[in-house]
């Protein structure tokens, strides 16, 4: 979610694509839906959280085997929807009115994207950069001439986002925040 990138990617992510003291993740080209090598800036709460996991031996970042990526989507979301439903009917004058709009994991992925042009104020073709998207700015011939990265224009939209996220949490009473345990 603090990064912005595709499911599978993140999932997939490996010690040896970080660079720069761990506060750049270079996704190879194989490992991009747009088989294009991708720079993503990492906010500071992205590195802690990098920083945080334990070394299992893994090159996986995130794993529950070891020798795999992280898996097990649907079980996860189900327990972020009942999570979610769970704080919601606590909220509510009635419990039983309280109902989920259907969504996907990849919904975050879109409302970081939205929140970044609507609140964060990111110029919409750093938001495509950091999604790396290959279209407007970057599609036919202005792809051709235009080669920047953006990178200290992504880091900074990144970390905004990262703010952003954080301080959902900061406004809301602790007892709100529920940790996920497979």
């Amino acid at each position: 979610m603090l990064t912005l990138q595709r499911r599978d990617e993140a999932a997939g992510a490996r010690r040896r694509e970080l660079r720069e003291d761990d506060t750049l993740w270079l996704l190879p080209a194989e490992r991009t839906k747009n088989s294009r090598e991708h720079e993503v800036p990492l906010s500071t709460a992205a590195q802690d959280l990098i920083g945080s996991l334990p070394r299992i031996g893994s090159e996986y970042l995130f794993t529950t085997t070891g020798r795999t990526p992280v898996s097990g989507y649907s079980n996860a979301k189900n327990c972020l929807d009942a999570a979610v439903l769970a704080i919601a009917g606590e909220e509510a004058e009635d419990p039983d009115d309280v109902k989920l709009e259907p969504w996907r994991l990849h919904d975050l992925r879109r409302t970081g994207a939205t929140i970044a042009a609507d609140r964060l104020g990111v110029a919409p073709h750093i938001i495509e950069s950091v999604l790396n998207h290959v279209s407007g700015h970057k599609a036919g011939v202005a792809g051709t001439y235009n080669r920047a990265s953006y990178r200290t224009e992504k880091r900074r939209a990144l970390q905004q986002w990262a703010d952003f996220v954080l301080s959902l949490t900061a406004e809301r009473p602790v007892s709100n925040v529920v940790t996920l345990r497979g």
